[in-house]
Parts: C-alpha cells; structure tokens; sequence
C-alpha cells in the first residue's frame, strides 16, 4: 500500500530515469478524482491504443470520447519512446477487475487468471497507453518498449516495489487483450534487470557546444502557405523553411513521409489545420485553425521539435 506520488515526483522520477518526457496542457490538475478516490496505489497498469499518430492519440488519451472522459491514463507512450503526461490523479483506465489479480500485485507475487471484475482499477493503479493499433501486426519499436521499461521502474523504484507491481490490462479485467504484440513477462523480466543495475547514475555535468537551430521565418511559411497560385503538393517556395515545419507535422503524426517534399501544398495545410485543432497545437477552431500558419501555434511546434521561429 503506498500513497500516490506527487505530480512533481512522478515528473522527476522519469526524468531521474532517463525518459524524454513532453508535459501536456494541464495534466497536474487533469482528473477524475470527482469521481472516487485516487489511491493507495499498488502498481502500474500498462494499455495499447487501438490508435495511430502522435498528436491523435495523445488528444484521445486526454480528452476521452463519448462515454468516456479524460484522462484516459496517465501517460502516453508514444512510437518514439516520448512519454506525454495527460493527466495526474484518478484516471479512467483500468476499470473493474479481479480482486485476486489485486492481491498479488500487493504480494508482489505471481498473478492468477482474472475471472471477475469486481474491484475499482482506477483507484489502484498508475496508467498508461502506448501508441499501437494493438492488431498484432503494428510493430513495437525498440525505443517504445524501452520507455515502457523505464516508465514502469521508475514508479517502482519510487515506492520500493519489484517487476510484479506491473501488469497489463489483459491480465486485470476478464476480455482485455492489451498490451498485444509483447508479452507482460518479458517486460517485468525487462524491470527486473533494470531494477537490480540500481538507480541510474546522475548526468554528469557538461558543457557542450550546443548545435544551432534550424530558423523558420512565420512571414516565409505563410507566402509558402498562400502559394498563388492556389497551393498544390509540390512547389517549392522556401523548400528548407518549410521542410523543417513538415518534418514536424510528420513526427506529430499529422503528415505522411509522401508529403515532406519542402512544399507547402494542400497536405500540409490539411495536416497544420489538424495541429492547430490539437491541445498542443492551441486547440484552434473555425478561422484560427484554416492551416496557415500563425505565430503561436507555430512556436509550439518549434518548441516541440527545436527549430526556432522568427518573424
């Protein structure tokens, strides 16, 4: 039994670890705890999606959908190994399961079949989603399993838990199948050697010269953006300024490798309309969000993939 950690601690803590971590919005205040109590906590609850791209699926995981409000879990574990906090304090991920399978993760020791579905989840238990259409075909890169590794020590080494305090979805409620595509063993076998090499070291202090970033003129992209005339995939008006911000789109999810050409055609727009829809975008509605660019939203997304914008 074990209190939450505090939203600075959980923050630290992967850090501490080693992750890349990408703080969303509100997520220190974002919860369900109207809802029933958060905590004692016992472990750490690992999902899979059913989604595909950054930005779409940090949105869900955020916001919920209809029957079903955010915050989803936790934190998303995105294709490259970026772990977005979404939300801190009861969260709707777990749902009800077997009080058995609660039991051992208590006992720290080796889980039964769940067969009942009984107890609160979303009380219990720290959650996250990973990026993964969870068909059994979508593939988890290396650099995402990592993460997940990391993610789930770092909670246990906070609380002084071992690799049975994190279980997936599928071994909680009776008809889950998340996490699909790696099995929850050989993760905790992951913990468990991570665990045992001790807490890392401390980043050693350096100086290096830090390597200059890609500069994006807003008063550039947006004559790229209004190309007269009318923008088609394909021209290339200011092709390195605007690489640099499909580049981006395309690491959020927003824009298919096909499209990063240096142009700032019809794709783009439509993908740079979605970033401006998105949370991390600004959350943009009718004019705001018609896909040309404007200083704000531009400036997150350089903030988000280090690039720097001028005017």
């Amino acid at each position: 039994m074990a209190a939450p950690m505090s939203a600075a601690a959980l923050l630290a803590a992967l850090k501490t670890e080693g992750l890349t971590v990408v703080e969303v919005d509100d997520w220190r205040t974002h919860n369900r705890n109207h809802k029933g109590a958060w905590g004692p906590v016992h472990g750490v609850m690992i999902h899979h999606t059913v989604t595909s791209g950054t930005a779409n699926t940090v949105k869900i995981c955020r916001d919920g959908y209809s029957g079903l409000p955010g915050p989803l879990c936790h934190g998303v574990i995105t294709k490259d190994g970026r772990v977005h906090l979404v939300g801190y304090g009861r969260a709707n991920h777990a749902g009800l399961g077997d009080p058995d399978v609660l039991a051992a993760v208590v006992a720290e020791r080796a889980l039964p079949a769940d067969n009942e579905a009984t107890v609160d989840g979303n009380r219990h238990f720290y959650g996250f989603e990973c990026e993964n259409l969870g068909d059994g075909k979508d593939p988890w890169p290396e650099a995402q399993l990592l993460a997940i590794e990391r993610v789930s020590a770092a909670i246990c080494r906070h609380h002084g838990w071992n690799e049975r305090s994190i279980i997936g979805h599928l071994e909680w409620q009776p008809g889950k199948v998340d996490p699909r595509g790696f099995t929850m063993d050989s993760m905790r076998a992951r913990v468990a050697s991570r665990l045992k090499a001790g807490a890392p070291a401390p980043a050693k202090p350096s100086t290096p010269s830090a390597p200059a970033k890609p500069k994006v003129s807003l008063a550039r992209v947006v004559q790229a953006a209004r190309h007269d005339p009318p923008a088609a995939q394909g021209h290339t008006t200011h092709k390195a300024e605007v690489l640099t911000v499909e580049k981006a789109l395309k690491a959020e999810g927003l824009l298919a490798s096909a499209y990063v050409d240096g142009s700032f055609g019809t794709k783009t727009i439509d993908a740079y309309a979605r970033w401006q829809r998105s949370p991390a975008g600004g959350g943009y509605v009718g004019k705001d969000a018609d896909g040309i660019p404007g200083k704000a939203s531009l400036k997150r997304l350089a903030a988000r993939h280090g690039f720097t914008v001028t005017d």
